[in-house]
């Protein structure tokens, strides 16, 4: 057989890598080693089987018989699993590469319909070509044989014609050979015939049957074969492969494999998308898909393992001396390089991302942005949305670097420049993954992050006051562009809050963007109101200040006016924005709304929002006076319990000082002592200086002694001056003048109390209670008519 000669001819192929698990009892994989993977005969019999050589030892791993019974899976593109009927587990191979594993697949698929062909073959079933053993002659008169063979029957009968034809090496030789003298002798009959088999032969939909007719040899004539379709105008179609496809090679590719795949992978999508759109069946288009696949991670396998190809590549793109011509044919090659990189596994993109990284791709994609070629510099932003997809930390890495700042600064320019109908949003979509806060990278991300505001925020919101009424010229930016600039503030605004007050407020960004609202382009507008809803989201009062204070709502509501009744998406987003702020309940913008703008705003109460927005406010204010009053009657309350309390701590805490101070001053009336009294006992009461009781004033000094009327008429004085004084004492109290009241009771005045005490007692000697205390009370009685009658 032909194919297991091709499946020993590839055994080798790095592709085949495998691990092999088998099943154990406790539910999990034992690794049995890893190795390569072919399918071969077994010893001593014809039937084929799945062999795993150690790649060390060369020991076998595995040694299986493929068989119709068998039901094998394929998982994830890398795994093909079976249950081991000899060994009762299941068994699993794991490949390194997707290509490997559809190739071992695609034969495991095709041997299990040999082996159920030939199970059926041998029984008696009622088919069409049950009697079939091999195909009619190719000739002219049995074309019509052929096309029933082939068309007609049932899904047996298909895979017995699809054995037949594997089986017959000369089959498609002649085939074609006939089509030929039918073109020259220009016999349309036979034409048509043989574009009715050749269409039958492709939509049996077998691997090994478009491995033989998409080969060099046979595509050419298989194509024009289907070129003489009877429903649709013939087309030349080899003509148009001949004479316009030409194969440009950017850089020589050595490898004749990866040449011969390239060339194959074309010619299937030709096919698929130009000669037979409208004929291939889902199955038979899925089939040329997974080939298609399967090539392209071939081709990039062979180029990558290839070191020096890419060490060329790089070398010419960064070479001065390479052409603008050839300059761009290595571009283009490059990116899709990258694109078709997508069929390799993730670990094998990324690895092959890093090399290129390695070799210098972010520098390269830095000098194609500076070209005039506008077609060019988008290439360039596919490939650097590649390796966003990969790893965008290596990115990060590069433009938070001393050499990277220019590539932001040209993304920036991009997104500010209008590339006709190839605009894209490229260049915002990279912006947005660099400025990203949730991204991994911290110190590279603030970098960045500092980089744009310092350097290009200006730039950016300036093209936005540019391009609006009154200063808006011919020379405008595009609406588009517009757009992307308000979705770019919008996510600053979400990722870095915290520059809103030293980037947006103190720069005027927010006035800026509310230019918009001057456009004609409705949505442009509600892209103004969308930044603005997304500025209050924060509910921060520094930001709330700032925009009653700057009147920030103006524009907005004059648009929301100036739309009247209309029932469109401004006037939604406007009514959504006052729902907000009255969901959130932000006192601040509630007021200043209803405060500056009511008048206008009443046209539209008939409007739920408007009407729920009023009456939000009418609550809040209703609210704030209940509050205020409530404040008041508080106030009075804690004053009266302040005064009362401090009433009561004065006289529980400070009887014991006004006994002291009423001892005090009833000892500094008898200053002077008396006939029994020697003089070195008046330096005891004679101070220069009290600077500590400011309402003492010590009586002067008198050499004549003070008859005993004046001294009880004085005494008297004093003891009613006691009660005005200890009001006086409390006012100040009340009035806080406790601390210097406090700070005057020092330890001096202590011991001038208790020495006045003394001196009182020496000069009033006392005789027993009863007499004393009867003479208090006459001298008492006595003073107070003598006050009466002053």
């Amino acid at each position: 057989m032909g194919a297991p000669e091709k499946l020993a001819t590839s055994s080798n192929n790095s592709m085949q890598r495998v691990k092999v698990y088998r099943l154990n009892d406790d539910g999990k994989w034992d690794d049995q080693g890893t190795g390569h993977v072919t399918v071969d005969y077994l010893e001593r019999s014809e039937e084929l089987g799945l062999f795993v050589v150690d790649e060390e030892d060369n020991e076998t791993l595995l040694m299986h018989r493929i068989c119709s019974d068998d039901i094998y899976r394929k998982q994830e593109d890398t795994i093909i699993s079976w249950r081991d009927s000899e060994f009762s587990s299941e068994i699993a191979l794991s490949f390194q590469e997707t290509t490997g594993c559809s190739y071992i697949w695609d034969h495991i698929c095709n041997l299990q319909r040999n082996l159920h062909f030939d199970t059926i073959r041998n029984d008696s079933y009622h088919g069409a070509n049950n009697e079939l053993r091999e195909l009619p002659a190719v000739e002219l008169s049995t074309l019509p044989s052929i096309l029933k063979v082939v068309v007609d029957g049932s899904v047996t009968d298909q895979l017995c014609v699809t054995e037949l034809i594997l089986h017959d090496q000369i089959f498609f030789r002649k085939l074609m050979d006939l089509f030929r003298v039918c073109e020259d002798l220009e016999n349309e009959d036979g034409l048509h015939m043989i574009y009715k088999i050749v269409k039958g032969i492709i939509l049996l939909n077998s691997p090994q049957i478009f491995e033989k007719i998409f080969s060099d040899e046979l595509i050419m004539d298989i194509i024009g074969c289907l070129e003489y379709d009877m429903e649709t105008p013939h087309v030349h179609h080899r003509n148009f492969l001949k004479d316009h496809v030409v194969f440009k090679e950017a850089i020589p590719i050595k490898d004749p494999l990866a040449l011969s795949k390239i060339h194959q992978t074309y010619r299937i999508g030709y096919l698929k998308d130009v000669v037979l759109p409208r004929v291939l069946d889902e199955s038979t288009l899925a089939s040329l898909n997974s080939m298609i696949h399967s090539n392209n991670g071939m081709v990039v396998t062979l180029l990558k393992d290839d070191t020096t190809f890419i060490k060329e590549l790089f070398a010419r793109l960064k070479s001065p001396t390479t052409s603008p011509d050839s300059k761009r044919n290595l571009v283009f090659f490059l990116q899709e390089f990258c694109t078709l990189s997508k069929s390799l596994q993730v670990v094998q993109q990324l690895r092959l991302f890093r090399d290129l990284v390695n070799e210098g791709i972010f520098s390269v994609i830095t000098d194609i942005l500076q070209s005039e070629d506008k077609k060019l510099v988008l290439t360039g932003t596919d490939i650097l949305i590649f390796s966003l997809n990969q790893d965008p930390t290596m990115l990060r890495s590069y433009v938070s670097r001393q050499e990277g700042v220019p590539l932001l600064g040209l993304l920036v320019k991009g997104m500010l420049t209008d590339f006709g109908d190839d605009m894209h949003c490229q260049f915002l979509e990279i912006i947005r993954s660099l400025l990203d806060s949730f991204s991994s990278g911290g110190q590279q991300r603030d970098a960045i992050v500092e980089i744009f505001y310092e350097k290009h925020l200006d730039e950016v919101v300036n093209v936005i006051t540019s391009s609006c009424p009154p200063n808006g010229s011919k020379n405008s930016a595009k609406p588009e562009i517009l757009m992307n600039i308000c979705d770019l503030l919008c996510f600053c605004v979400l990722h870095h809050p915290y520059r809103i007050k030293c980037n947006f407020l103190l720069n005027g960004v927010v006035d800026k963007v509310l230019h918009l609202t001057r456009r004609k382009e409705k949505y442009l507008v509600v892209a103004a109101i969308r930044f603005i809803r997304t500025l209050i989201s924060h509910n921060d009062e520094h930001l709330m200040s700032y925009i009653v204070k700057n009147n920030v709502f103006k524009p907005i509501v004059d648009a929301f006016i100036s739309n009247g009744s209309r029932y469109n998406l401004l006037n939604s987003s406007v009514l959504e924005l006052f729902e907000h702020i009255r969901k959130e309940n932000i006192k601040t913008l509630l007021k200043y709304l209803i405060d500056t703008f009511w008048n206008e705003l009443a046209k539209f109460d008939s409007l739920p929002s408007i009407q729920s927005l009023k009456l939000r406010y009418d609550q809040a204010q209703e609210h704030a006076a209940n509050n205020q009053n409530n404040n008041t009657e508080t106030r009075k309350r804690v004053d009266e319990r302040g005064l009362e309390k401090e009433e009561e701590d004065y006289f529980n805490e400070d009887s014991d000082e006004e006994d002291s101070a009423s001892m005090t001053r009833g000892s500094r009336i008898r200053t002077r002592p008396g006939p029994g009294v020697s003089n070195g006992s008046g330096g005891l009461v004679d101070y220069e200086d009290d600077e500590d009781d400011e309402d003492y004033k010590p009586p002067p000094k008198k050499q004549v002694e003070e008859d005993e009327g004046t001294l009880e008429f004085r005494l008297k004085r004093k003891f009613l001056a006691k009660k005005e004084e200890t009001d006086i004492i409390k006012k100040r109290k009340l009035l806080g003048k406790t601390q210097t009241q406090t700070q005057t009771q020092k330890p001096k005045e202590s011991v001038f109390a208790t020495l006045c005490s003394t001196l009182s007692q020496t000069v009033l000697p006392t005789t027993d209670n009863k007499s004393t205390n009867e003479e208090n009370k006459s001298e008492e009685s006595e003073a107070g008519k003598g006050v009466a009658q002053l």
